[in-house]
């Protein structure tokens, strides 16, 4: 699948594995500061390794953005079962490499991701991002993407309070 953007899309492929994983860290951006950062990255990591080794699934996907021979691009995307029941098409990870933005690479993939979810007879493509992540929620709006849900945080300062204990 070609793009319009500089880059072509295709399929992960084993030899893509490194240049994959050096994407995660553009996949820490937007995270609520108050997360440790060395967990966020540790997360990320582990977010794309686990994609790309199950990229073969039937129900799995990994596409990847090359340009000029190195991969500047990477988006995953699995069946996934909503609490309704139904089955959707969920992007686990999109990214793209740095200095590499505002070329339609990103778009470029999630249309990938879109073909992938259509071809499988889905109705949805769904998935998460941080609040504070305005470049992405600001493409995702422009490919058509709606809030469906909203996770709230609180800091709980001081010690945690045990069972039973009164509150103030």
């Amino acid at each position: 699948m070609s793009a319009t953007a500089p880059a072509q899309i295709r399929p992960f492929q084993p030899g893509d594995r490194s240049q994959v994983l050096a994407l995660a860290p553009r996949l820490t951006e937007g995270v609520a500061p108050w997360r440790d950062p060395a967990a966020v990255r540790r997360a990320a990591q582990n977010w794309l390794q686990t994609s790309i080794d199950t990229a073969a699934q039937p129900s799995h996907a990994v596409y990847v953005a090359i340009a000029s021979g190195q991969v500047v691009g990477v988006v995953s995307i699995r069946e996934q079962t909503h609490f309704t029941g139904q089955t959707d098409a969920y992007v686990g990870e999109l990214a793209v490499a740095s200095g590499m933005e505002g070329r339609g690479i990103a778009s470029a993939l999630m249309n990938s991701a879109e073909y992938w979810a259509a071809e499988r007879g889905l109705a949805f493509l769904t998935l998460h991002t941080g609040a504070a992540n305005q470049p992405a929620r600001n493409l995702y709006r422009r490919l058509g993407f709606h809030e469906e849900e909203l996770l709230l945080t609180k800091v709980i300062p001081g010690p945690p309070r045990g069972p039973g204990q009164t509150m103030p």
